[in-house]
Formats: structure tokens, sequence, C-alpha cells
């Protein structure tokens, strides 16, 4: 009689990255980001779809789940729902999300196989649990986390700290199953208008977050800060954050100076801005600072522990530049950074702490790749290729050998929506939900800024490399495989894959083995076959402000919104027919009158 799989459900519930993952025995089973389904970019609110999407994908109901763990940073779930029933609060719970609340037997319920876990805790659960050494330490760096009021778990430093004072930091060290708390950073309470605290919290993740909000009028745009940085002036500005004798941070009060921040509501767009220069050197400093603190930090973490291994997480960890250089002057043997780092990852680092911590299992799981999502059926990908109007706008032939076909097809300059297997989980398309291009062109950058993805100029393309050939190509041995490591981009190779190279000579690098993604590695074997350079442009399969595409019809969607020249749906090789340019205009022009009348603005 076959023994019936131990399920553990993690959740990451209610405010921004709302997602869940599914353990299978310890194992990741699936894992989803809500805003991948409803299309809302970052969503919130209550986590109906992503729970129904891995049981879904596993064949169970909720019945056959042993133990399920949450989280939320603003309040511990059962403070938070409570309030709900009394407080109207849209971004967590609209009208709809009510009524799906009030069927679900996880809302408001008091289960004993229930659990809430605190915010830090869960992302130190989830750096370590599935991490590839058996010890360490472990770097959490994020905007805002737990108050320590909420923080009910023992060891985790809470004694004589305000009780209103919320997590910034936190320092552990790992052996095996057992984690250790040995430092944690807090924000102390302070002042702002209404529920702005946020805004001003003194804290590493919660400046960079307020340097963002400045720039692009969104606290959430830390990547868009990041690839800004290196246009701006070295020391144009006065430190925004410094590091006191003991490692003690302050944070200079914000002047008179600080008077050009972007409005979002007004007429005149980003790019066009007078106070461009202002902001890049904004940009410059913050992420100066920031990799002055974290260098600093992990100096003194290998230091004081010994470690020879480093795992990070927490929102900070997706700084790619600032890891780079972690791994090159921290001092460690290894880093590992985690691939849904931010706090789409907790739902993870939720479930193996009721793994380890609730049910004593011991940790038996690596996280090698980050293909977490359900895989389409060939079914599901000729029903999104079906309906009349996508018939009559693409041409589908299927491929005896899709790679081949589509590294000829980018060797010729070619732009590819590329759709295989499991979608990523966490940030970053790493080749199965990617569009794909030839990075030997100096003008592709701008091409598929143009055509395709309508984002600003400054942002930079990503490289895919074969494992193997890296070392060659970018400075540094170790491997990238969640796009998480920046490199120097080796002389030699600048001018032969000028498409990913920033501004600064560097590249933000995602490394393959064949044992990770066997197609992805064999498309870009079959490239480097034709063009001597085992390199692509990897960037994530959406446009600007759009969640990355999950099912084969977001792909279709895509592909027919954009200046794409290709999809490779699977095996099925998809091009547009000379109808899709008439069809286009007139699908814009009926979307654009349809607008004019939602709004009272049409004429008779």
């Amino acid at each position: 009689m076959t023994q019936k799989p131990t399920y553990i459900l993690g959740i990451n519930a209610y405010d921004h990255d709302v997602s869940a993952c599914l353990l299978r025995d310890g194992k990741i089973a699936y894992a989803i980001e809500k805003e991948r389904i409803t299309r809302r970019k970052h969503a919130t609110g209550f986590f109906q779809e992503v729970v129904d999407y891995v049981l879904d994908a596993e064949g169970i109901t909720l019945r056959d789940v042993d133990l399920v763990v949450r989280n939320c940073y603003v309040l511990p779930i059962e403070d938070l729902e409570l309030r709900l029933i009394y407080e109207d609060v849209p971004e967590f719970m609209d009208a709809e999300e009510r009524e799906q609340a009030r069927k679900s037997p996880l809302y408001l319920t008091t289960a004993p196989n229930v659990l809430t876990l605190s915010h830090h805790l869960g992302h130190a659960y989830s750096a370590f649990a599935a991490c590839p050494f058996e010890e360490g330490a472990v770097m959490i760096v994020d905007g805002v986390g737990s108050y320590a009021t909420d923080i009910k778990e023992p060891g985790q430093h809470t004694d004589g700290v305000n009780p209103l004072a919320r997590e910034s930091e936190s320092y552990y060290t790992f052996k095996g199953s057992d984690l250790t708390c040995i430092r944690k950073v807090w924000l102390e309470p302070v002042r702002g208008f209404l529920s702005d605290e946020f805004y001003f919290m003194p804290g590493l993740g919660a400046m960079y977050s307020r340097v963002s909000s400045y720039i692009f009028s969104d606290w959430n745009k830390c990547g868009e800060v990041m690839g800004l940085a290196p246009y701006g002036t070295p020391e144009a500005f006065r430190p925004l954050i410094e590091i006191g004798p003991n490692g003690d941070l302050s944070f200079p009060e914000w002047d008179r100076s600080f008077n050009k921040p972007f409005d979002a509501s007004s007429d005149q767009k980003w790019e066009a801005s007078p106070n461009m220069q202002h902001w890049r050197d904004m940009a410059w400093r913050i992420q100066d600072d920031s990799e002055k603190v974290l260098i600093e930090r992990a100096k003194w973490l290998r230091e004081t522990t010994g470690a020879k291994n480093l795992v990070i997480a927490g929102g900070v960890g997706l700084n790619c530049v600032a890891n780079g250089r972690i791994v090159r002057e921290a001092g460690f043997e290894n880093v590992w950074v985690q691939p849904a780092a931010g706090d789409n990852g907790i739902a993870i680092g939720c479930a193996y702490y009721g793994h380890i911590a609730v049910q004593k299992k011991p940790r038996e799981f690596v996280i090698d790749n980050a293909y977490f999502g359900m895989e389409y059926k060939t079914a599901e990908v000729k029903e999104a290729l079906a309906p009349v109007e996508v018939k009559l706008e693409t041409k589908a032939v299927e491929s005896s050998d899709i790679c081949a076909d589509v590294a000829r097809l980018l060797a010729q300059g070619n732009i590819f929506g590329w759709f295989q297997g499991r979608s990523e989980y966490g940030p970053r398309s790493l080749g199965n939900r990617s569009i794909l291009a030839d990075p030997r062109s100096p003008d592709m950058k701008d091409t598929i800024n143009k055509r395709v993805k309508h984002r600003q100029s400054f942002r930079p393309f990503a490289p895919v490399v074969l494992a193997e050939r890296s070392a060659e190509i970018f400075e540094g041995e170790e491997e990238s495989p969640f796009m998480l490591l920046a490199k120097n981009v080796n002389p030699e190779w600048k001018d032969r894959i000028p498409a990913i190279v920033h501004v600064d000579g560097t590249a933000r690098v995602q490394t393959v083995r064949e044992n990770q993604n066997p197609r992805l590695y064999r498309l870009l074997k079959e490239f480097e076959k034709l063009t001597g350079v085992p390199v692509l442009l990897n960037t994530s399969f959406n446009v600007r402000g759009e969640p990355i595409v999950e099912a084969p019809e977001d792909a279709v969607a895509c592909f027919l919104s954009t200046g794409l020249d290709y999809l490779a749906l699977h095996d099925m090789l998809i091009s547009k027919t000379k109808m899709h340019g008439v069809l286009t205009p007139a699908k814009r022009t009926y979307a654009e009158i349809a607008t004019m009348v939602r709004r009272g603005l049409a004429v008779d």
C-alpha cells in the first residue's frame, strides 16, 4: 500500500507579492505568485487563487494538507483578519475577495494545524532550508519586517526592544536543521502623515525604497534605482546612510535640497524631466551607501561566525550589484541567494518552517532551479492558438527541432518569445518565460525597448550563458543560476555582446547547466554552433508594468500586442501573418474609442 505524502502549504498573505508554496514530503512541488494569475503586478489581497493553483496542480484538496503556515509582515494573520471584519482595506480584501474569504476554511480559522510565522524568520527559512550547504551564515535585509511585539518564536532577540520597533536586518547561523539568531537591527517607530511611516523608517531597505519613491513615485522600483545608479556622478550627493564605529547606522535628515520628487500624476513624462541628473546622482548615492553597508555586514558576519558559506534573502537580496561585491569582497567561500529573495519567497520559508521546526523533519531538498509552476499540456497550448482572431493573425508550425530552428532565427536578428516547461518562481525570467535575442547587435537593446518592452532606455538587459563558458566571458568562477549576481564583462567580450553590457561594463548574469534546464541549454549550444557565442540576451516575457506571462494564452496575448517577431510555444513555432498588420491598428482604434466612451468623452 502506497503511503500518503505529507503536504505542507506556505502562504505569503494579504500584502504585496501574495504567493503560495506546496511541499510534498519536504520537496517543493509547486509555487506560484498571485500576480501571475491575476495579471496585476505585486498583487495583494486574499490568497485563494494561489492556494487553488498549487492544490490543483498537485491534484489534491485542502483536506489533504497536513499543515498550513502563513505570514504577513503587516500584522499576524489572526489579528489582521479580525480587523478586516470591521475595517475596509480594499487592497487587502475587496468585495469580490470578501466573498472568496467567507467560503474559505483558512479565513478566520482557529484550526490547530494553521500557524502564523514572523517575517524575518520566514525569510531565514527560505534562505537556509533548501540551500546547498550543510552549515553557514544567513543574512536577511529588507524594507520592514514584523513588530517586535508580534514575534512569538523564541531566540529572536526581542528582549528589551521597543514593542513597536520593526525588523530591518536579521543575522543567523545554521547547522543542519538548527537555526540560531545572532543579531537583529530594529526600525524604531517614527512619525509620519497618516500611514506613510515606512517612507521615513531609519533602515537600509526602507531608505532604498524611500529613494525609489522619490525618483519613480513607487517604493517598489528598487531594481530601476540600481540600474540608474551607474549614470550618476560619484559623490554629487552627501551620504544618505552613515555607518558608526559599532556598525550602527544613521540616516541624516532630508532637507530642502530634496525638492525634486517625481510626480506620477503630472503630465510630464519621467524620461523628459529636467530633474534627470539629480535623480541619477541620488541613485548612485543610495546604491553606493547600500553596498558599503552590506559588505561591512557580510565581513562582520564572516569574522564573527567563522562561516565559509553565506545565504541571503530579503528584498535587499535582489540587489545583484551588491551581491556581486559580497561574493568578491566579503571573504566567504560560497554565497547563495534564494531565487525569490523578496516577499514572494516568504511562502517557501513558511512551508519549510513547518517541515523543519514544526514537524521536526530533516533538510533534504536543494533548490537548484526555480521552475516551480505547473507544466501546461500540449492541448492547452493548442487551445491558446484556437480562437478565430488568433488564427487570423498567426501562423503556427510544429517544429521537429525547436532549438535549432529558434537558434537560426535568433542569429538572423529576430526577437523571440520563449515559452517552455514550468514557469519560474521569483522576479527573474530564467529561460522558461523569456524574451530572447542576439546579444551581438549593438542596437538590440534599443530595438527591444522600442518594439517590445516599452521601458526606460537606461535599464540593461541580462545575458544567459553556458555555465562552462561563463568564466571566459564574465569575471569570476562562481555560477549564477538565478540571475542575482552582477559581474564585470571581460574586456575582450564587451564588443562581441554589446546588447547585454551595462554602462558600467557589468552584466546581471544567468548561468545554465544542462541538468538545470535541458532545453535552454541546448538552445544556447545551437546558437553557439552558428555564431561562436554561447550567450543570449534574456529578459522577462512581459511588457512594462505587467507580470511575467504564466499560461499559454498570456504568451499569445503578449506576442500579438508587441513587436516580437516569433513565439516558441513548446514545439510550436509561431509567426505573424499579414492580417496581423491589418487587425492590430483596428483593435487599437476600437480600444481607444471604448476608453473615450467609458470616460464620457465620446461625441455624437
